[in-house]
């Protein structure tokens, strides 16, 4: 444990999560008696908008900083020019996103929804993007510097304090205070990224004057086009698959899949902190395929055993976890084999793929998201008709099998050519 850095940020991160898994059960319990399968439903459309606009207010900066943190720690004067640019890609996505969300409004509301009930919450959300773009660019520091005791905090605290705050706007205004919470979350992971971060940010972010310098802009411009294809098409083809679920089959059946989403995110969040604290920051500093191939079977060796037992756990104990966190979702059941295995082939391709972040491959990110989402879209829509919500799982696991073996032909093609291009020169 003292010399296994995965070991450090997974341990301290299994307290953290544990935590969280418990709180949000009881929420995911408390949510699904009070609203049922709709406003179960109801609660994912909002959570897969917030995540467009989480990347959208930021232009996809996160990865960049943290890859160009982990590289350039030392070099102040090169990361307080590569920070102003970051900043004014904030600005620049924190304004159009304001823009259209405040304008398209009715329309987005309409999308979402069906109809105009939660219009005010969509306008308020509006005020949100130059704090959701500042959060991203804190963020991304803290992993650059794989500063994982706070990061771990943070996360704790800010998961408290919004549990906290959707009780409390749940028990006054119902449905509507629960997504108003939703929406108001950010801003109080802002206040504890000061509180517990704030001297740090101090001693590495000097801004003095917002700029944009060409060689940094580019960079984080590969960023933003990888940002746009794995988060907000992502959100986008996830919401608009459960719309189909609730026009062709029900509002319950897209209530069955949007809970067995939420589980999975529950204990995918396990391994994402380790990506960004670990992995990118490790493989932005490896350039042979040899070492490599070594980092990748280290990572395997101690994080999937520790997940499989997990998700094995999981799937054994499904009828309790229904019972406990979303009684009377009868069509739940059939949905956690599809997923759990999905899940499992998913981490193990994002270990690789992550390569693409690290070495900032953005053509080659951008294909394998694009046949990544493109076959689970084409999969999902054709295997809901037959299967119902199973349907959609089902896809998940057919698209990472296929995903898997891309991204491993991918990263091989990459130090091919790289030893190539070395023993030419």
């Amino acid at each position: 444990m003292k010399s296994n850095l995965i070991l450090k940020i997974t341990s301290l991160n299994t307290i953290v999560i544990a935590i969280r898994l418990v709180i949000s059960l009881i929420i995911q319990r408390v949510l699904a008696v009070s609203f049922g399968e709709v406003g179960i439903a109801k609660i994912g459309q909002i959570r897969n908008l917030m995540q467009i606009i989480t990347s959208t207010a930021s232009l996809g900066t996160f990865n960049g900083i943290v890859k160009y943190v982990s590289e350039f720690t030392e070099k102040k004067e090169k990361l307080n020019r590569f920070f102003n640019t970051a900043f004014v890609f904030g600005f620049i996505g924190s304004f159009l996103s304001a823009t259209i969300i405040f304008f398209r409004a009715s329309w987005i509301t309409q999308s979402l929804f069906g109809n105009l009930d939660f219009l005010e919450l969509i306008k308020i959300l509006a005020i949100l993007p130059p704090v959701i773009a500042i959060n991203m660019i804190f963020g991304g520091l803290i992993n650059g510097l794989s500063d994982y005791k706070k990061y771990a905090k943070i996360e704790l605290v800010s998961y408290l304090l919004s549990a906290l705050l959707l009780l409390v706007f749940l028990y006054n205004y119902q449905l509507k205070g629960v997504l108003f919470s939703i929406i108001l979350t950010p801003i109080l992971h802002l206040f504890v990224i000061l509180y517990i971060f704030g001297s740090t940010i101090k001693k590495h972010i000097n801004v003095k004057n917002l700029k944009v310098e060409i060689p940094f802009a580019k960079e984080i411009l590969g960023f933003t086009l990888m940002s746009f294809v794995s988060s907000i098409l992502l959100n986008y083809v996830e919401l608009d698959i459960r719309t189909t679920i609730t026009n062709k089959i029900s509002a319950n059946e897209a209530g069955y899949w949007t809970a067995m989403t939420f589980i999975s995110k529950n204990y995918m969040v396990f391994s994402s902190g380790l990506f960004t604290l670990y992995v990118i920051p490790k493989f932005a500093r490896i350039h042979e395929g040899s070492v490599f191939k070594k980092e990748v079977i280290y990572i395997y060796k101690t994080l999937l055993p520790l997940f499989g037992l997990g998700m094995l756990l999981v799937y054994f104990f499904r009828k309790l976890v229904i019972e406990v966190v979303y009684p009377n979702f009868l069509g739940l059941e059939p949905l956690f084999k599809w997923q759990l295995i999905g899940d499992f082939i998913r981490l193990a391709a994002l270990v690789v793929s992550h390569q693409f972040l690290a070495k900032k491959m953005v053509k080659t990110f951008i294909i394998t998201e694009f046949l990544s989402l493109g076959l689970f879209y084409v999969l999902a829509r054709y295997l809901v008709v037959v299967y119902g919500a199973e349907g959609v799982v089902m896809a998940h696991l057919y698209r990472y099998i296929i995903y898997f073996f891309i991204v491993i032909l991918a990263v091989w093609n990459y130090f091919k050519r790289q030893k190539n291009n070395l023993g030419y020169e």
